[in-house]
């Protein structure tokens, strides 16, 4: 039973990963999270149990695969097996951050394509379906032999910027991987372009070397999918800095904020920094004044109501660039 008229109810579940935002998402709907519990044996054994019927239904299980990404992912995987046996009409992995994400092609010989693994185990765990959102790459959506909504944060960022109405605002790229992203950004924004042109050295760390565009004298937004340790955006914050920028912003969707992340925020000439919550802060995380958190709650509700009915989810992203999504 895999189409949405034949499941006339759904029941939303969640792991451990981000029950904050899973609470919020059933909030909107209008619904209550299903009871469940996920464990652990003192082994290291994940255990999962669901207390109520989910034969029939269409199940949506909300589990970002974050720090500890691993456990997440098992979870997840296991979440999809218990409602695979429960007979499940269709079950809806909704993923708000895609973990293993960055590994999506072979950049030196013998690398795995990790992100095309994590695709194959939650299509073999049984899922029917994945919702997720901006993927670091978009190409992972062809990893996958499922069906995948791939939503988009970006919006809401644009919108909460053109609110605060920057003056002399130009929308900065930290690297090149992240071009399209700011040209997206900059355009509803009526502002020009800049790129940061650095040179990476190794994982996680990155040296600027150029400015390619006008930022003296301007005010500039950082524009990126995911900040880990801050490193990159952090050195292209105080590079266009030094170069003359008035003001310093950034944003992007997925604040991982690993190792010294917190630290080189702090220290760094960004003067706001806004992600969205597919990712739970840590308590240190939310006790930095200049970190602000945007919710992906409304535009999740809405996609998993429009893919129970069947309906469009493409047009979620019309509504989200007029500014009346993910409130």
């Amino acid at each position: 039973m895999k189409n949405g008229s034949a499941c006339s109810e759904y029941k939303l579940f969640c792991g451990n990963a981000c029950p904050e935002l899973a609470a919020e998402i059933a909030q909107k709907m209008g619904k209550r999270l299903g009871k469940s519990e996920v464990t652990t044996f003192s082994d290291g054994e994940i255990s999962v149990n669901i207390y109520e019927t989910v034969r029939g239904r269409d199940v949506f299980i909300i589990q970002s695969t974050c720090y500890p990404t691993n456990e997440n992912l098992m979870e997840l995987l296991i979440m999809i097996d218990a409602m695979k046996r429960a007979s499940a009409g269709r079950i809806n992995a909704v993923v708000p951050y895609y973990g293993y994400g960055r590994q999506d092609r072979k950049a030196k010989a013998r690398d795995p394509i990790t992100a095309k693994l994590v695709a194959d185990l939650i299509t073999a765990a049984g899922a029917d379906r994945v919702v997720t959102m901006d993927l670091h790459a978009s190409q992972i959506q062809g990893y996958f032999n499922i069906p995948v909504d791939h939503l988009l944060g970006m919006p809401i960022l644009m919108n909460y910027f053109k609110k605060k109405k920057l003056p002399d605002l130009v929308v900065v790229s930290p690297d090149h991987g992240s071009v399209t992203r700011a040209r997206a950004m900059s355009i509803p924004l009526g502002a020009p372009i800049a790129i940061v042109d650095k040179r990476r050295q190794k994982a996680n760390e990155s040296e600027v070397m150029n400015v390619i565009g006008e930022i003296e004298g301007k005010t500039c937004l950082l524009v990126d999918d995911m900040v880990d340790t801050a490193g990159s955006i952090t050195h292209a914050a105080n590079a266009i800095a030094e170069l003359g920028a008035k003001e310093v912003y950034a944003c992007a969707t997925h604040g991982i904020l690993s190792g010294k992340a917190l630290s080189h925020i702090e220290k760094s000439s960004i003067r706001e920094m806004v992600f969205l919550n597919t990712v739970p802060l840590s308590d240190a995380a939310k006790k930095v004044s200049r970190i602000k958190v945007l919710s992906v709650a409304g535009i999740f509700a809405e996609a998993m109501l429009n893919i129970h009915t069947d309906d469009s989810v493409s047009k979620i992203f019309e509504i989200a660039g007029n500014g009346k999504a993910g409130k």
